[in-house]
């Protein structure tokens, strides 16, 4: 095997030059210096204070509040922007289907034929609106509380939720569809 080349003196005189005076050590151990402070956590700080700012100052979103009259459903594995956006009437209702004055049965009926007309023609967004229940038993909404389970049973179903006050508010879902 052949030996590798020394370094040459004009090299030699180079590194030592560019080195600069150097003093050589007596040992072969690091110096240990005291304990240095913890890091602060200064972008959490920067962040919960936005936060704050947010809620202090930020722009109220009624869409955003719930109350325990209203219909709210995402399918799992649905991004919740997507929710955000359906519950802000972002999407354009492109069919409405209105149940004012049905029984339940005749509602059912109703709700099943309409969504299956619904996927054949690519509708995406709809309306259902279903009433606040003021003229039922008990001034409780019975086709709210069906529409309510009968949705959630069809995996067609990506997300529901309430309408916003311009379109029926509680009395009112949108829906949207998959494919």
């Amino acid at each position: 095997m052949p030996r590798k080349p020394g370094i040459s003196a004009e090299d030699a005189e180079l590194f030592r030059r560019e080195a600069g005076p150097v003093k050589p050590l007596r040992h072969n151990r690091a110096e240990v210096k005291g304990a240095s402070a913890p890091p602060l956590p200064q972008q959490t700080w920067r962040e919960d204070a936005r936060v704050r700012e947010d809620m202090l100052l930020g722009d109220l979103d009624l869409t955003d509040l719930e109350t325990g009259e209203e219909l709210l459903f995402i399918r799992p594995g649905i991004q919740r922007h997507i929710l955000r956006k359906l519950r802000r009437g972002h999407y354009s209702i492109t069919r409405q289907l209105d149940l004012h004055g049905l029984t339940v049965p005749q509602a059912r009926h109703a709700v099943s034929d309409f969504l299956r007309d619904c996927l054949d023609h690519d509708e995406r967004c709809v309306r259902i609106i279903h009433g606040k229940g003021n003229n039922s038993p008990n001034q409780q909404p019975v086709l709210k509380i069906k529409i309510n389970t009968w949705l959630r049973q069809r995996s067609e179903i990506l997300a529901f939720c309430s309408a916003r006050p311009t379109d029926g508010g509680t009395g009112a879902v949108y829906i949207l569809l998959g494919r």
